[in-house]
């Protein structure tokens, strides 16, 4: 019986190396620190930047945008504090790890994230550096802080999702036993 190779069981199993493919996206690098501290508002996808080094040491997946934010300046979205290693392979020609990096987007995008940014508590964050198509993309998002018990009260909620769905699974795993 012939099967198609596409359906085939992958040999060995899946390694760690192996980046994880979200329809055409390859993720590079998350925030997940964001998605904790800030309530998100509005998500944009950014085009970057890069120097040639730099979509080496991507194409590694090697990125943390941990403390990275972006900026208004000029007209122009710049990514600050994103941090992006030195490609192994590089000479003298490699990038500076934190530089700042310009986010390609619409103007009426950067007005809009400029004009809401400005308002009390608002921020932007990148939440996910991956490759569409081929080209990097940065997803990055108009949030606002959380307090305190805002993120105590996520916390529970995700806990209480996450109790309720196991025990459905443990009732449907019981009815089909019986």
């Amino acid at each position: 019986m012939y099967v198609p190779k596409e359906s085939q069981p992958k040999q060995g199993g899946q390694s760690s190396s192996d980046k994880v493919k979200d329809g055409k996206r390859k993720i590079v690098a998350q925030n997940k620190k964001a998605r904790h501290d800030y309530a998100i508002i509005d998500t944009y996808e950014a085009g970057l930047v890069l120097t040639g080094t730099e979509v080496k040491s991507l194409r590694q997946g090697r990125a943390s945008l941990t403390d990275g934010f972006v900026q208004i300046e000029g007209n122009e979205a710049w990514l600050h504090n994103a941090h992006i290693p030195e490609y192994s392979q590089g000479t003298w020609t490699n990038h500076t790890v934190r530089r700042k990096r310009k986010l390609l987007l619409h103007r009426e995008e950067i007005d809009k994230l400029e004009s809401k940014s400005e308002e009390t508590g608002h921020t932007i964050v990148p939440l996910a550096l991956y490759f569409r198509d081929g080209r990097a993309k940065a997803e990055i998002a108009l949030a606002r802080g959380k307090k305190e018990y805002d993120k105590r009260q996520t916390l529970r909620e995700k806990q209480d999702r996450r109790e309720s769905d196991r025990a459905i699974a443990a009732v449907k795993r019981k009815q089909r036993g019986a």
